[in-house]
């Protein structure tokens, strides 16, 4: 009859990779392009399709972040300054933290409600909902 623990080691190398992952939520890595004064991200439609919010609220978190103008163009979000790629993606992590992540249960399953002049985060996993400060 086999231990416990090597019937343990036998079922974790049968589970799928893919199952092992800690986080559902994966955000797809910062394609920065710095051309003249301006930074081009490249991919910014489909970080925010995997974050599930709206362009425009985590556009106008960066701006206010970064400390700089910037536009939407179709795909792409262009910043008025030259930054590097780690301080963007520090802030987009901060964005996910604080607007996406449920603070109850650690879930990405959420999205945002306004009442009124109030922004909530409300978690569907979980039903928790968590007021939010506006951007």
């Amino acid at each position: 009859m086999k231990k416990y623990e090597e019937m343990l080691k036998e079922a974790l190398q049968k589970i799928p990779e893919r199952v092992l992952k800690e986080s559902r939520l994966e955000i797809p890595k910062v394609s920065v392009v710095v051309v003249g004064n301006k930074t081009i991200i490249n991919n910014f439609k489909e970080i925010v399709d995997a974050l599930r919010r709206d362009k425009k609220h985590v556009a106008k978190f960066l701006f206010k972040e970064l400390a700089t103008p910037g536009t939407i163009e179709e795909r792409r979000l262009i910043l008025q300054t030259k930054l590097q790629r780690g301080i963007i993606e520090k802030k987009i992590e901060d964005y996910v933290k604080e607007f996406v992540i449920c603070k109850v249960c650690g879930k990405p399953d959420t999205h945002l409600e306004r009442e009124r002049r109030i922004t909530f985060l409300k978690c569907e996993a979980c039903g928790a909902k968590e007021p939010v400060r506006n951007v």
